[in-house]
């Protein structure tokens, strides 16, 4: 990665210079917070705002500890990308572990004061972890008509039986080969994705389809995928997942972004996403209501707070199905649909769903 190689070696050049001069060294580092955090209506993505950056200076009572860490996390990246190597967010905080000499000062105590300094760089330097070698949650599984080169091995995600591939966490360097599918299916749910792959509804000329399953809150790693399956081969992506606030936020962090990664909402969204189901009007137009799960205080609250986001309130669509989650207090899961037979969901629901392109709008 050339170029996070450079960026790097800019700041330990920087640090230099400031030295040399006299003057005290300060890093650049945007603010993250909530506050600073915003909808592109433009983009469709969620988005940090063009704000001043904070400082973090080396010789300065509150920020010394934070600066020496980040130099750390700078120069052990730098050693990643030198020797080709990749590692983990906690072997990072492994090998940066240490007593300062002659004191009881640690470089860091818990790993929860290095990853945060990841995002620092992630967010400074404008480029993702991944490309500093460090990876990331491991979650998510593929199965479709695509054959991918990934390290030198050609791998047909059509022959990988009923497991599927695992996607990895960086997904930077996959080469994507021999797609033959209209579309790519997103399914929060591995029990789901067992269903359609043994169903083979992939396969179906009606429906030729790439299916990711993100096992719940989809990974960075699978985010990456299906934002660059959907821009690099022009494939709409439909999102299918539970019928309850919190499989319709998976949805909407796969669409918009997330507020927590909204610097890298540009390599990890997916504005062109549709939302596919499950929803509260689909249980009584699929007769599901003996299916149905009673909703708990904490999933009217979600729903609540979700009503505030600025780009639900610009989408009458969400706030209608968010309300009447609320109204009628239940939800429902992706499994709900083999109460009406096992097959039921490749056979009936989806089939009509694509079909009748019965999507809430974005």
């Amino acid at each position: 990665m050339p170029e996070a190689k450079k960026e790097l070696e800019e700041i330990g050049e920087k640090v230099l210079k400031d030295l040399e001069k006299g003057e005290n060294p300060f890093l650049d580092i945007p603010i993250r917070s909530l506050s600073n955090v915003e909808f592109d209506e433009k983009t469709g993505m969620l988005r940090l705002k063009e704000e001043k950056p904070g400082k973090r200076f080396l010789f300065h009572t509150g920020h010394a500890k934070k600066f020496m860490q980040t130099m750390l996390v700078s120069a052990f990246c730098k050693e990643l990308l030198d020797q080709g190597l990749h590692t983990s967010l906690r072997d990072l905080y492994y090998a940066l572990k240490t007593t300062l000499p002659n004191s009881s000062e640690n470089t860091f105590n818990e790993q929860s004061e290095s990853d945060p300094i990841v995002i620092d760089l992630e967010v400074a330097l404008k480029i993702l972890r991944e490309q500093l070698h460090l990876s990331a949650d491991v979650r998510g599984r593929v199965v479709g008509n695509l054959t991918i080169r990934d390290r030198g091995d050609s791998i047909n995600l059509a022959r990988l039986g009923s497991g599927g591939w695992a996607v990895p966490s960086n997904v930077e360097d996959i080469e994507f080969r021999n797609v033959d599918a209209d579309f790519i299916l997103v399914v929060e749910k591995n029990a789901a994705f067992e269903r359609l792959n043994e169903d083979k509804f992939w396969q179906d000329p009606d429906h030729k389809c790439i299916i990711v399953t993100t096992q719940g809150q989809a990974a960075r790693g699978a985010r990456r995928l299906i934002q660059r399956l959907a821009t690099e081969k022009n494939l709409p992506v439909h999102v299918f997942t539970d019928a309850d606030p919190y499989g319709w936020y998976i949805y909407f962090v796969i669409k918009y972004g997330s507020i927590s990664l909204a610097h890298v909402s540009d390599r990890l969204g997916t504005p062109n996403a549709k939302f596919l189901g499950l929803s509260v009007s689909d249980i009584e137009k699929f007769n599901l209501q003996k299916y149905t799960i009673k909703a708990e205080d904490v999933d009217i609250k979600r729903a609540q707070e979700m009503l505030d986001y600025e780009w639900i309130k610009k989408r009458p669509a969400w706030q209608e199905e968010l309300n009447l989650m609320i109204k009628k207090k239940i939800k429902a899961e992706l499994e709900a649909l083999s109460g009406r037979g096992l097959k039921y969901m490749t056979q009936e629901y989806l089939p009509k769903k694509l079909k009748e392109k019965e999507h809430l709008l974005d």
